[in-house]
């Protein structure tokens, strides 16, 4: 009896620890600002002296903080977490004035807590924040134009809206985009009227040129890392390429000549690695083409194309090391 009821308190523990949710606070001391970093996955866009990361539900994750400047060292650092609780880590210098990040203070979480003066809050997993706009300068006319932000926050399964409404020489055009999800959201508009001879920040708009911000990866916010991913045609020609061959080191090796010169997602990249038959193939060309992806913020879609998770162990390594 005593036997089942241990067995029984050790169960119920690992059920509650798996349900249980975590928040982090990384705040800089003395100010300097820093991106967060969490299992290579950039959680602000803009460097911050204080991020608030919450939603977080493993009781371990690799974490980096790369300041602004330059002349600071990266931190990198394993962070744990015992019991459900909002951990706050403080960074700050040691007495032999080495940037250093150490746990400050664990407390209860309070659900629905406004954030800290000067505070950034991300949801794990969650896009950041994302606004695309259209620009359009006809001849002899004016363009009004109301762009609306969303902002994703919150919990799965609520509703995400996006509107954008246009008049066009006194003609109007109106978009509306209703998504599920599964992230709550808060939004922001604001209407600017653009004349026939429009400055803005990007200099002067020429009469009847069309201006679009291109959206290569729909939904994707975070981090880019190439400034343009190679056309679906193309990558279909060089995906026939790598399959053409017969050996392993070939296949290898012009996976890694296209790749160098060229742009790619993170889907392509896992389309690649699925061509290639041995699991340290696979490994070594998701390393080498990491560099040259743009939304590296979507990169733990390769993992699918592995067969054992010490390899995705492996690669997340290597990705918080660069």
């Amino acid at each position: 009896m005593k036997y089942f009821t241990i067995l029984t308190v050790i169960f119920l523990s690992f059920v509650l620890k798996a349900d249980a949710q975590f928040n982090c606070i990384f705040f800089s001391e003395d100010g300097e600002k820093f991106w967060v970093v969490i299992n290579g996955v950039k959680q602000n866009p803009d460097p911050q002296t204080n991020v608030k990361v919450s939603g977080l539900n493993a009781t371990m994750y690799k974490s980096k903080i790369i300041f602004e400047n330059n002349n600071l060292p990266d931190i990198e650092k394993s962070i744990g977490f015992t019991d459900p609780g909002e951990y706050t880590y403080n960074i700050k210098r040691n007495s032999k004035g080495e940037i250093v990040m150490r746990v400050m203070s664990v407390v209860p979480i309070i659900q629905n807590a406004p954030p800290a003066p000067n505070q950034y809050v991300v949801v794990y997993g969650s896009p950041m924040p994302q606004t695309t706009t259209v620009v359009t300068t006809p001849v002899g006319g004016t363009v009004q134009q109301t762009t609306t932000t969303t902002t994703t926050t919150g919990n799965p399964n609520d509703n995400v809206n996006m509107n954008v409404g246009m008049n066009l020489g006194g003609v109007g055009i109106g978009m509306n985009v209703n998504v599920n999800d599964g992230m709550g959201t808060t939004q922001s508009s604001s209407t600017t009227t653009y004349s026939q001879t429009t400055t803005t920040t990007g200099g002067y708009i020429d009469p009847g040129v069309t201006q679009t911000t291109v959206v290569y990866v729909p939904g994707y916010g975070g981090p880019i890392g190439c400034p343009m991913p190679m056309a679906p045609g193309d990558f279909e020609s060089a995906k026939s390429s790598i399959a053409s061959k017969d050996f392993e080191s070939t296949k290898l090796e012009i996976a890694k000549q296209i790749i160098e010169s060229n742009c790619v997602v993170a889907e392509q990249v896992k389309q690649i690695m699925q061509l290639f038959d041995f699991e340290s193939s696979k490994l070594e060309f998701a390393k080498f083409a990491y560099g040259h992806t743009y939304d590296k913020g979507n990169y733990f879609k390769v993992n699918d194309a592995f067969e054992f998770e010490s390899s995705v162990s492996d690669l997340s390594s290597y990705i918080v090391g660069h």
